[in-house]
């Protein structure tokens, strides 16, 4: 393949770089070559500031901020002060970005595009005032605040900020020293956030479980293993009429809370969800938890005064009620990876999944919403207290197949 410019030419064009570091010190080499083991971003802060104060420069507090890839959060924020014994994190959501107090402040500045913000906090308070954040600073007895970018690759940005309570604040020198360091900053902690990016990325979509396994190195078609769990899975009633008669954002907003209602209490009581399926989910409790029976139990009650809760709602807003119907066994599953040479899905498949299947579609006939299998029953501790229904042929199985509800439905 033939370049535009060879090296020799691109290396002749290149801008010249300024000169760094301006002192070598042991703080860099230390964040270079003493922090491959560290796998936590506030440790390394920790670690950073206490090697920073004991190398004789005055540093009181220090910050540094994230923009994260998270279905909940927006960012982060990781604080040390001189006293602290671990640093301190504050998750931050979305509505932040509203807020006149983040529009404002100096961390917005930064990610807007400021190469450095400096405020001498020993002076008197400026024309015009100061943002709050200054004052609150000043009252802790903080004279000079640095804040910088610590820009990732693709000039992502993220901020680091440095405080001092020295009269006088900062010295030329001290700000060097400083400024010295955010390039290797940079990398150490880029490495760290796409680290966690890819654990959030993985649980977010396969759950907790999955994401440690596929993290561990199963990431080939067919790896995986027998597990024994308690297997549960859910379906939206009427769905396809719901999305034939309301509007798209309607539709979305009332799969969603139908989700959450039902989810919530699965990932709380220490199941886990392995997929959505258009309106449906398939959850496991695995059964080296002695208490997993129980728990997917405890599960559905919570999620069943969830889905009443926001009918209640979609009532009051002239929206449709959500009927959904529930199939719950117990059994070993092939847990692993299924799907083609690129594309797999880490997900639960056998003959105790299809049962569960039929139990939840079972439910469209019998008129309960949650139908347990005889095995879950027994197995739960609490099968005296399920009423039973008798037994029903289920497609693809060749013998009559005792089933139980829920006592408390009609």
């Amino acid at each position: 393949m033939e370049h535009s410019l060879d090296i020799t030419e691109q290396a002749a064009q290149a801008k010249p770089l300024a000169p760094w570091p301006t002192t070598p010190n042991d703080i860099l080499d230390w964040l270079i070559n003493g922090t491959s083991q560290e796998p936590f971003i506030d440790h390394l802060l920790k670690g950073l500031c206490e090697r920073i104060a004991a190398y004789g420069l005055p540093l009181a507090r220090s910050s540094m901020h994230f923009r994260t890839h998270h279905p909940e959060w927006l960012g982060a924020r990781l604080l040390w002060e001189t006293g602290f014994d671990e640093v301190q994190i504050d998750m931050f959501g979305r509505d932040m970005l509203r807020s006149g107090q983040y529009i404002k402040s100096p961390v917005n500045e930064i990610l807007d595009g400021a190469d450095e913000l400096r405020k001498k906090l020993d002076k008197e308070i400026e024309n015009g005032g100061w943002h709050d954040f200054y004052h609150e600073l000043k009252q802790q007895g903080i004279t000079d605040y640095v804040a910088w970018p610590v820009i990732h690759t693709r000039g992502k940005r993220h901020v680091v900020t440095f405080a001092t309570k020295q009269e006088g604040g900062f010295s030329p020198e001290h700000i060097v020293f400083l400024k010295d360091l955010l390039p290797v900053l940079s990398m150490v902690t880029e490495i760290r956030v796409k680290n966690i990016m890819a654990r959030t990325f993985l649980e977010t979509y396969v759950g907790p479980h999955a994401s440690e396994q596929i993290l561990a190195g199963a990431i080939t078609r067919g790896s995986g293993a027998t597990m024994s769990a308690a297997i549960m899975i859910c379906d939206l009633r009427g769905f396809t009429e719901i999305s034939d008669l309301w509007p798209r954002d309607d539709v979305i907003e009332m799969l969603n809370g139908y989700f959450d209602a039902l989810s919530e209490p699965v990932e709380n009581h220490g199941g886990e969800i392995l997929k959505f399926m258009g309106d449906g989910l398939l959850a496991v409790f695995p059964m080296d938890n002695e208490n997993a029976c129980h728990n997917l139990l405890e599960a559905i009650r919570e999620g069943q005064k969830g889905m009443e809760r926001l009918n209640a709602e979609n009532q009051r807003r002239d929206k449709p009620n959500l009927r959904y119907g529930v199939g719950v066994h117990v059994g070993d599953v092939m847990y692993g990876n299924i799907g083609s040479k690129r594309r797999l899905d880490f997900t639960a498949i056998g003959p105790a999944v299809n049962i569960a299947s039929r139990l939840e579609s079972l439910t469209k006939e019998v008129g309960h919403s949650v139908l347990f299998s005889k095995e879950f029953a027994k197995k739960s501790g609490h099968w005296k207290e399920l009423k039973p229904l008798g037994s029903f042929m289920l497609r693809g199985l060749g013998e009559p197949f005792e089933v139980y509800a829920m006592p408390e439905e009609s």
